[in-house]
């Protein structure tokens, strides 16, 4: 039977803890894996920049024994010519056993699954969500922190247009003794019905404060994020907001020994590159974890469409 990922919450609590299980044995048993995938072919249908998730998914397809076929932005690909999305999905689904997708409009991972015949994993659909992603940073949790309860979690700078905070913020309202500190500027913060559907939803405790400096100590989690210039109507507001908060090591100075600090990339100023070598430091860890948990679930979408 074929199944999709096109929200993070598609995947119950169990699926979750079976792909981190999986992503584990993966990273101890390579050569277990190397060949399970001999013979099948994933498409990367991205009409939007990457290059962490679409290399990723690339690197985790080889590394199953797999073939890879695509494109990397929308005018190489028949929608420059005016093709939907429908259309594409119906056709890629002919030369390929799943696909990867990421578009800049919402919804269009959905239009997609809806008319593929193979299965369609989610890479990204404009300001809505980044399932991917999520599974990361749940195995960079998992793997720093030895599991998900009881954290306080600070997600930082642009928390408004930032699908992989919405996607964070629906997996880990999951979890017992979760709370959020959401920071950033008035523009920017998290949408109402993030707030109203999970948080308030769930009795989720969160606090929205503008001071990064502040909040720090007391958080387990710092989830960084980069203020999205492409995601802005007009270049004077991204201007105005785009250096809200810089991390730096004496902002660090105040945080917990502990601290997992998580950004998912790419970044252009809002962590400054001296914390790169502080051992709290764990986004290239993140990237890492990324292709570990897109492999595992390849497996578990092909799997689950018995095509392995």
């Amino acid at each position: 039977m074929k199944r999709s990922l096109i929200d993070i919450l598609d995947l119950s609590v169990a699926e979750l803890d079976e792909l981190i299980a999986s992503a584990c044995d993966i990273i101890d048993n390579p050569a277990k894996y190397a060949h399970v995938c001999a013979g099948k072919k994933l498409a990367t249908l991205f009409f939007e920049p990457s290059t962490r998730t679409r290399l990723s998914f690339e690197a985790a397809m080889y590394e199953l024994g797999g073939n890879v076929l695509g494109f990397a932005g929308a005018q190489s690909s028949s929608a420059a010519k005016g093709e939907s999305v429908a259309d594409t999905a119906k056709t890629v689904s002919c030369y390929a056993d799943i696909i990867a997708m990421r578009h800049p409009k919402e919804g269009a991972a959905l239009v997609a699954a809806n008319n593929a015949s193979i299965p369609v994993i989610n890479a990204g659909d404009g300001g809505h969500c980044h399932p991917t992603q999520t599974l990361a940073d749940l195995l960079t949790i998992y793997r720093e922190k030895g599991g998900f309860d009881n954290l306080t979690i600070g997600l930082c700078g642009d928390l408004k247009f930032g699908r992989t905070v919405h996607s964070l913020i629906g997996a880990m309202s999951r979890y017992k003794g979760i709370r959020f500190v959401l920071i950033s500027p008035a523009e920017l913060r998290v949408p109402d019905y993030v707030k109203e559907d999970v948080l308030d939803k769930k009795g989720i405790p969160y606090e929205e404060v503008t001071d990064l400096e502040t909040a720090i100590p007391e958080l387990d989690i710092l989830y960084m994020t980069r203020v999205q210039r492409e995601r802005f109507f007009n270049e004077e507001d991204y201007l105005r907001l785009k250096d809200s908060y810089i991390l730096d090591l004496k902002k660090l100075t105040h945080a917990k020994n502990d601290l997992c600090v998580m950004h998912p990339l790419p970044r252009v100023n809002e962590i400054s590159v001296a914390v790169d070598n502080d051992p709290r430091a764990c986004y290239f860890k993140q990237v890492l974890n990324g292709k570990y948990m897109r492999m595992a679930l390849i497996l578990k979408l092909l799997k689950e469409a018995g095509t392995i």
